[in-house]
């Protein structure tokens, strides 16, 4: 199915606590948008009980009005008082761990960032679009209890080498996805129909295993892997194509004079993909955003059994966006390890997730999801909700971030 990524993944984002949405270890506060704030005064009183600082947001001003830090949780009301938008990060000067980012700060608008500080030096960076990052002044500040959580950004530059080794490995992933679709063609030609749904579920893993690609697949993962919701005529639709095609057919008793046209059109089009895919580069600043992706897609349709066009391998499907999601983070990991104190236990996860889908195989055949007990869907349910938690930090860390 084509991958759209969660807005609020690239909304306001700010890395404190309180009302905070905690995943894995990564405090992510969604703050929404309000109107001019009260700029008079600084720590006023406000409904949530909590200290209220007016922050300039300029170039001129970059950080103003912060003149009596404190520890603790507090709320800094950041006013763009310049003629562009701007985004905003509170940072470390020392080694530019950033504790919380607000986008999109309109002129003559307030955001609200809240955050928990403590002993330590901090300072706002004011990122206007189309102009030079300015860094407010330094602030210090005594005492207090830990500090919220805080990473170094990542940048466009750092993110170019795990995509370029991904789009190697889906290039590998690509020649045996031709092959295995070749297998699956043949079959269909010589009327071996048992032989076909054999090699139906190996090729649609090949392609499936190749999740954080589909974005950068245009076109084609529709014809591919599309499926027949939208089209007038559902899945009897002419324009219905792709490995749900062929799925729907060879478990719904089509004889193999009428699979051989969509069989053949499902190679060519792996074929052209394979080829054209050396043409293709990805954007780097994605392939955090995908790691997210990849799973957040495997509960909404294969866990609910959307994308079942009679073989009943939704399980299988999931195994393999498993394989996919950690091909992703192989490459990431580099960058994660000193950034996101949650890896590990993030990896024990999807170890725990792999041996709960594993199970779900008997001598080759996959159980359907709508043939689990009620004990066992919770199971999955949780465990696959947990990962796509967890992973949302990632891709919050590996959103790219200007530093200058």
């Amino acid at each position: 199915m084509p991958r759209s990524g969660p807005s609020w993944l690239r909304s306001a984002r700010v890395w404190g606590v309180g009302g905070a949405l905690l995943v894995a270890g990564l405090l992510v506060t969604l703050v929404p948008a309000d109107g001019p704030g009260d700029a008079a005064g600084e720590g006023r009183a406000a409904a949530d009980g909590l200290p209220h600082t007016t922050v300039e947001v300029s170039p001129s001003g970059c950080g103003r009005g912060w003149a009596h830090p404190r520890p603790g949780t507090q709320v800094f009301e950041l006013h763009n008082t310049s003629d562009t938008a701007a985004e905003v990060y509170l940072k470390s000067p020392r080694n530019g761990a950033v504790y919380g980012e607000v986008e999109g700060i309109g002129p003559g608008t307030t955001r609200r960032l809240r955050v928990r500080l403590s002993q330590g030096s901090y300072a706002f960076m004011c990122l206007p679009d189309d102009a030079d990052a300015v860094t407010g002044p330094t602030v210090r500040i005594h005492g207090g209890g830990p500090a919220g959580p805080a990473a170094a950004p990542l940048t466009q530059h750092d993110l170019i080498p795990p995509a370029l080794d991904y789009q190697k490995w889906v290039a590998r992933g690509l020649d045996d996805l031709v092959g295995r679709t070749g297998t699956l063609r043949d079959a269909v030609a010589r009327g071996d129909l048992a032989g076909a749904r054999n090699a139906w579920l190996p090729a649609h893993l090949a392609y499936e295993r190749l999740g954080a690609a589909y974005g950068t697949f245009g076109d084609a993962d529709q014809q591919i892997n599309g499926t027949g919701a939208g089209l007038p005529k559902g899945d009897r639709d002419p324009a219905f194509t792709g490995f749900h095609r062929l799925e729907y057919g060879l478990w719904h008793g089509q004889s193999a004079a009428t699979l051989r046209a969509p069989a053949a059109a499902l190679v060519a089009s792996v074929g052209k993909l394979r080829d054209d895919w050396a043409q293709e580069r990805m954007d780097p600043a994605d392939l955090g955003l995908r790691a997210h992706e990849i799973l957040e897609n495997t509960i909404e349709f294969e866990l609910t059994g959307r994308t079942d066009h009679g073989s009943g391998s939704n399980l299988a499907t999931a195994r393999a966006n498993l394989d996919g999601t950690r091909a992703v983070l192989s490459r990431l990991r580099p960058l994660l390890v000193t950034r996101y104190p949650g890896l590990r236990q993030l990896e024990d996860e999807l170890d725990r997730t792999q041996r709960l889908l594993d199970g779900f195989r008997r001598g080759g055949r996959w159980t359907s999801p709508a043939h689990l007990d009620r004990a066992r869907r919770e199971r999955v349910d949780a465990a696959l909700g947990d990962l796509v938690e967890r992973l949302a930090s990632v891709a919050t860390l590996c959103d790219a971030r200007r530093t200058v």
